[in-house]
């Protein structure tokens, strides 16, 4: 069943890629007036190549990692983030065509759709420059029978990360940096630490061990955990001062530290089960749960819990995937929602999958301050 899930997604996906690209294919030979049958094949060939660029990439550098896979796998990624601005600007292109022909006006289509090229890569190189400049993000948070020493605590959350291929320890130290600079009595990860490829894990998590947290560090899986492979992600965590919360909890100064790991491949996880079954919560004390995935809001609230972190969305990363975030998560996919005594923080994340590149959502250290809801 598993085989068969995979083997479907990876069919869809290659089809809306080949359909893209054909997409840019057809724009370029209309718009250019290209008429050659060798300029024509050349430029299908090409672009057929680019459309699976990046599987292809993807799967040569998990099973052989250098420098010139990693480039590849970059390489691939980034026009994959090109293409998708290449789409949407060319139809625009379209819809002006179509709109000044149906006025019975002329407009001059190859200077449009060279305008529309240009301002598609300006557009991809701001999102680039984006992805590699999170900002801090400052937010406060309600919570019921807050413990008077969390009046004064200062929270970050960072999710997302995605260290691999791209993203390495040096981007990393950057934002231990920002980290530090926000002063936190304590650090939440949630999830996607790495990116789901092989490596030098430990080397890339090096600097983690320079944040400066009286509290402590807790770490939580996330999906791309479980493609790397959970035992190799947390036997690089269990060498630094990370403290790896799998379906447990902890206390800090009266409030309720809950992890819970992503599930595994095939695997479902109640949450409520999960903490109920937790040696020692009490649902009449505050709590927060570390999740990776904003899919399980209904359970974390049915569980009695007072706070919820979570990543995984990007916040759609790329315009206009936030709307596909929007259709999946509702209004859960980014941001702070409160209901009653129940809240939930939904990081937008720090790093990157696939394309490096932000168009849609700026890269977040979440820091937090917590009042009292009472």
């Amino acid at each position: 069943m598993n085989a068969l899930f995979m083997i479907i997604i990876l069919i869809v996906l290659l089809a809306i890629l080949f359909g893209g690209h054909f997409f840019i294919y057809f724009s370029l030979i209309k718009f250019f007036e290209i008429t050659g049958n060798n300029a024509k094949l050349c430029l299908g060939v090409i672009l057929a190549i680019l459309s699976v660029s990046f599987i292809a990439s993807s799967i040569l550098a998990h099973y052989n990692e250098n420098g010139l896979t990693r480039t590849l796998y970059f390489s691939s990624g980034i026009w994959l983030g090109v293409a998708l601005n290449l789409v949407m600007a060319f139809a625009v292109v379209w819809a002006l065509v179509w709109i000044y022909g149906s006025a019975g006006s002329a407009i001059y289509q190859k200077y449009l759709v060279a305008l529309a090229i240009v301002i598609a890569f300006a557009y991809s190189g701001c999102g680039i420059w984006n992805a590699y400049h999170p900002k801090l993000k400052h937010i406060e948070i309600k919570i019921k029978n807050l413990p008077s020493a969390w009046r004064n605590k200062t929270a970050v959350q960072i999710s997302d990360v995605h260290l691999g291929l791209v993203l390495g320890a040096d981007f990393l130290r950057g934002v231990v940096d920002q980290i530090n600079s926000a002063k936190p009595d304590v650090v939440f990860i949630t999830g996607d630490l790495f990116d789901g490829m092989d490596g030098k894990l430990d080397s890339l998590v090096k600097p983690l061990d320079d944040i400066k947290a009286p509290d402590g560090m807790y770490f939580v899986t996330g999906n791309h955990e479980t493609y790397l492979g959970v035992d190799e992600a947390l036997g690089a965590l269990q060498k630094t001062r990370v403290k790896i919360l799998d379906d447990k909890m902890t206390s800090i100064d009266g409030m309720q530290i809950i992890g819970i790991g992503y599930p595994q491949r095939m695997e479902k996880k109640n949450i409520v089960n999960v903490v109920d079954n937790l040696p020692g919560f009490d649902r009449n004390q505050p709590s927060i749960l570390l999740y990776h995935n904003p899919d399980a809001v209904k359970q974390a609230e049915a569980a009695g819990v007072s706070l919820m972190l979570a990543g995984h969305t990007h916040k759609g990363q790329l315009f206009p995937i936030s709307f596909i975030d929007r259709l999946i998560y509702g209004r859960y996919y980014y941001g702070l929602n409160q209901d009653g005594n129940f809240s939930i923080y939904t990081s937008a994340g720090v790093g990157t999958w696939g394309p490096t590149m932000r168009t849609d959502a700026t890269p977040e250290i979440v820091v937090i301050k917590f009042e009292s809801l009472n």
